[in-house]
């Protein structure tokens, strides 16, 4: 069952990718008499390490809201990492994105590491290209778009399904467009396989709704070609199959994680994934 598949796109994909890194330099004063024996210099890795952390922000994707990132944002906050989460409207691509440089903008100082789940993934993607604080992007089982390209583009990949037997649709104001809630069905084996009943009945009750339009709509650029990127890639990803994914991370040049869990990565192994935004900030000071 592939959930984002349920309708067909034709476009081409379009490939490339770079990554670079930001470098920090460490000053240091030291003085001493002619008889005494020299100043001793401080470490630099003790140094680095002493440096403010980055901000971690946590961009949830559809069907979700930022609850499925509570244990990894705890064990972060625990390491000394300012955490923020942002309430991903879902209703349009660009303004989605619009509105997460908005709240970088009000809601965050110094460098900052973009975390985006699923859909979530091609917000942080555009945002980054426009805010020069953004140091890194860490995408969950998430798509990762080129120019151009639309959601539905990259779901195509999986192959198409019935999306009346997967949606409740209320229509939503604008052409054609409705609002997409997941039935609880293919909820509990698409998208929260591998969870706890308690834990996908949670999160069922918690699901946000999409619009066909922010899944139907080209993404801008994205800040995949200029920055480094870690992707966490789910093998029992009923929602973005495995094949997609290893796809959108090669094309954007991206460190790779693979873990044996469905699409709520950071609810079924809280701990890879927070090593892996670790790796992220630190790589990136």
């Amino acid at each position: 069952m592939n959930i984002f598949s349920s309708f067909s796109s034709s476009k081409p994909a379009r490939f490339g990718g770079i990554a670079i890194g930001a470098a920090v330099a460490i000053a240091v004063l030291a003085g001493c008499a002619p008889s005494a024996a020299p100043a001793a210099q401080p470490d630099a890795a003790a140094a680095v390490d002493s440096a403010p952390k980055p901000t971690v922000v946590m961009v949830h994707g559809a069907w979700s809201d930022a609850s499925p990132f509570d244990a990894v944002g705890e064990q972060l906050r625990e390491d000394g990492y300012p955490v923020v989460n942002f309430a991903n409207p879902l209703r349009a691509l660009s303004t989605d994105t619009s509105y997460l440089n908005a709240f970088l903008e009000t809601r965050t100082e110094g460098p900052v590491i973009l975390v985006g789940h699923s859909y979530g993934g091609a917000v942080i993607g555009g945002a980054a290209t426009t805010d020069a604080d953004v140091k890194a992007l860490v995408y969950l089982n998430a798509f990762v778009p080129e120019a151009g390209e639309t959601i539905l583009d990259l779901a195509a990949h999986g192959g198409p399904v019935d999306a009346g037997a997967l949606f409740d649709m209320a229509e939503f104001p604008g052409d054609h467009n409705v609002d997409l809630y997941l039935k609880a069905e293919p909820f509990a084996g698409g998208f929260a396989n591998g969870l706890t009943e308690e834990q996908g009945a949670e999160y069922f009750a918690k699901q946000r709704p999409i619009t066909y339009a922010a899944l139907s709509e080209p993404a801008g650029e994205q800040a995949w070609k200029t920055l480094p990127s870690w992707y966490v890639a789910g093998t029992e990803d009923h929602s973005i199959d495995i094949d997609t994914q290893r796809f959108m991370a090669e094309r954007a040049g991206s460190t790779v994680t693979e873990l044996k869990v469905s699409h709520l990565s950071m609810v079924a192994d809280s701990d890879a994934v927070t090593d892996v935004i670790k790796d992220a900030a630190t790589a990136t000071k």
